[in-house]
């Protein structure tokens, strides 16, 4: 396998090739985020979280996969009080019809200190291209 992956790079002028190579970067809620893209997958990951975020860089915050324009996936909440343990909960919504604006929606319970209190919310996740990363 070392072998195989050394010709692929000798062969593509010293550079990996990947799918996912136009990363690209987008504002979400104050902080800057990356996009990565590999076929019909797709992952958000805080690059620059705001200050006062339970987060780090390189946080997931969505995983999922686009649909013909349209995202389908798993967000994710985190808490200062739930360290290691983000609320996970289903989200989807359309890529703007010009490509520089994705807009999700999903429901999820609220947890006061890491415990479910049996209320719901509606989060509305806003990403705004920013630039290539």
């Amino acid at each position: 396998m070392p072998a195989l992956l050394a010709l692929i790079i000798l062969f593509s002028g010293g550079a990996f090739v990947s799918s996912a190579k136009a990363d690209s970067c987008w504002w979400h809620n104050g902080s800057l985020m990356r996009l990565v893209a590999s076929g019909n997958q797709r992952w958000f990951y805080y690059e620059r979280p705001r200050a006062g975020l339970a987060v780090q860089p390189g946080t997931l915050l969505f995983n999922g996969t686009n649909r013909n324009g349209y995202y389908v996936g798993t967000a994710r909440v985190f808490s200062k009080y739930c360290p290691g343990t983000p609320l996970a909960y289903a989200v989807e919504g359309p890529v703007s019809p010009d490509q520089l604006g994705v807009f999700m929606r999903g429901n999820r319970e609220i947890h006061n200190r890491c415990r479910p209190t049996g209320r719901w919310t509606t989060d509305n996740l806003e990403f705004r291209y920013s630039h290539r990363c």
